[in-house]
């Protein structure tokens, strides 16, 4: 995704926030483009809402450069991606090259969104609202644990369950009342509350256990033991939605996720990380994979009256 310059007009004595409406924007939009600098003069300043225009007015506008991702599930409502790791959400800037909204804008216009997230570096599916109406009702739904996810992971050590407490959807009926299939598997329990961490010289992303955060309830479950490499492939179900929960919940039962960019590492490694200034055989060194070895797989849901149970498509392992 590129931006592009385009001219709005030329106005005299206006207030930036009087043209944007002119040109069919409401408020709470114009406001939201003057906040994020997307309203310039022919000098290149930055305008404010309440700013004089004074001549030719621009607005920096999104160019979507699609490369051809297509949803693996698609209806009148929503759509489904298979994101792949490396890919951003949504653009986090004008420096931004690509995100996942080139390809939703440039199939179903811009009042399409994700109706949830996955970070950077998380690979899977992805459910994305064709309009703003559907995008309430789905995020919603997410909130209100209306949606089942499940994720793969790859994490480093054996899963020895008899360290685990092991789930009894009586005592979770606030989470999984809609889920009773989670009672056909063993499922392992991880609920221990956290929150972003309280040091203003860590990384300001990183999360942390901590008895007076918000309350967190991971699932997980051994699918795969590799002696070899000594990793285990798990399935995950987040029983809430808490930032990073089901990276924070493995690192701090010691079985962090391969290729983890933040958890268990030093302030200087993570910021090499995330700058893109670490080699990819130095993170494979030092964190077991090139990329965040987390997978989101499966969704399922229902939705107007109809039953929705769409897993990836994408193979998931080591070798990617």
């Amino acid at each position: 995704m590129s931006y592009e310059k385009m001219k709005i007009g030329k106005f005299y004595g206006q207030k930036i926030y009087q043209i944007l409406i002119s040109q069919g924007y409401c408020m709470k939009e114009a406001q939201k483009l003057c906040d994020n600098g997307r309203i310039i003069d022919n000098f290149g300043s930055v305008l404010k809402k309440n700013s004089i225009a004074n001549g030719d007015i621009f607005l920096i506008d999104y160019k979507c450069e699609p490369k051809g991702l297509k949803p693996i599930f698609e209806c009148k409502e929503f759509g489904v991606f298979d994101k792949p790791s490396g890919v951003l959400t949504h653009p986090n800037g004008r420096h931004c090259s690509y995100s996942l909204c080139d390809e939703i804008w440039s199939l179903w216009d811009k009042k399409a969104c994700v109706a949830h997230r996955l970070d950077r570096e998380t690979s899977g599916v992805i459910l994305v609202s064709k309009s703003q109406e559907t995008a309430i009702e789905l995020k919603k739904m997410f909130e209100n644990r209306d949606i089942f996810k499940s994720y793969l992971a790859i994490v480093s050590g054996k899963i020895d369950a008899n360290k685990f407490d092991k789930f009894r959807a009586e005592n979770y009926m606030d989470f999984v009342g809609k889920f009773g299939f989670l009672d056909s598997l063993d499922w392992l329990v991880i609920d221990k509350a956290m929150d972003i961490t309280n040091d203003y010289d860590d990384i300001k992303t990183r999360m942390r256990i901590c008895e007076s955060g918000k309350r967190a309830v991971t699932l997980f479950r051994l699918i795969s033991y590799e002696a070899k490499s000594d990793t285990s492939l798990i399935e995950c179900v987040p029983l809430t939605g808490r930032q990073h929960q089901i990276r924070l919940h493995m690192f701090y039962v010691k079985h962090r996720i391969l290729g983890d960019p933040i958890y268990g590492l030093e302030r200087c490694d993570i910021e090499r990380i995330l700058d893109g200034k670490m080699s990819e055989n130095e993170r494979i060194n030092l964190t077991g994979a090139s990329r965040l070895m987390l997978h989101s797989n499966r969704l399922k849901f229902s939705y107007n009256g109809a039953e929705f149970d769409i897993s990836s498509k994408m193979e998931f392992g080591l070798n990617l």
